[in-house]
């Protein structure tokens, strides 16, 4: 945090989200390495002359200039670092987009740096514009994210023994955090079966670097499974739908 007496500072930020304030603001959801998420607002940036919108946009790599206010802090000064233009001209990448900073605005509290994460949102926007499969770049961020958020599904044992799994029908349990080997899964209500290629396609993104990932070439009928568990699994940790979520499976449609 920047002392009290310092009443202007500088920060880099990706741009989260934004909402209109008054007849000419924006407060915008930032997320920055130093200092977490914040929220802050850019005074008259809706206004034609004003010289920052354009470095305001969503999911922008952006160097700020804030001062101290009461309610938020103000954006004196904004820089481009990394546009991500692409980002906001493909609908596809759009709504995988926002649904990176959503899921990121989920698991983290306000003035709580989590660099790590930071660094990750930078590496996901950069993948997912080049990206040949957005899809399987989304599985491979729900991963990365709650390994580093510390709620990594464990896919390898089993969560009720800690026996190593083995290639048979197995159990995913949301409340324990991940596999059951039969004997502890079969009849367990909290528990439901998770096909073997699935679970070999979960563990092969949890585990392997990001380009061997996208070598992957799976069917649609297991790209849905592998989403689905995922989209569960995170419903529960979250207690809600994401409404990016929501937004790509309309865009399917």
């Amino acid at each position: 945090m920047p002392s009290r007496r310092e009443r202007v500072y500088r920060t880099r930020a990706v741009i989260l989200k934004r909402r209109e304030q008054g007849e000419a603001d924006r407060v915008l959801t930032i997320f920055t390495p130093e200092y977490g998420k914040r929220a802050v607002i850019a005074k008259g940036v809706r206004k034609p002359t004003s010289r920052k919108a354009g470095h305001l946009e969503p999911f922008t790599h952006v160097s700020l200039m804030l001062a101290r206010g009461k309610t938020w802090d103000i954006v004196t000064g904004a820089q481009t670092v990394t546009s991500f233009r692409k980002l906001r001209e493909d609908l596809d990448l759009t709504a995988y987009a926002y649904y990176f900073c959503e899921l990121l605005d989920a698991f983290v509290q306000e003035d709580d740096p989590h660099p790590e994460l930071y660094e990750l949102l930078l590496n996901a926007f950069r993948r997912l514009e080049v990206s040949p499969d957005p899809a399987l770049t989304g599985r491979w961020y729900e991963l990365a994210l709650l390994q580093h958020a510390g709620f990594a599904p464990q896919l390898f044992h089993c969560v009720q023994c800690g026996e190593r799994i083995q290639p048979v029908t197995n159990y995913f349990s949301h409340e324990r955090g991940g596999v059951l080997c039969p004997k502890h899964g079969e009849g367990a209500s909290d528990a439901q079966p998770i096909p073997l290629n699935t679970l070999k396609v979960l563990r092969y993104i949890q585990s392997q670097p990001y380009n061997h990932i996208m070598r992957l070439q799976l069917s649609p009928g297991s790209m849905r499974q592998v989403e689905k568990l995922m989209g569960d699994y995170l419903r529960f940790l979250l207690e809600r739908r994401l409404k990016s979520k929501q937004f790509i499976h309309l865009l399917r449609k």
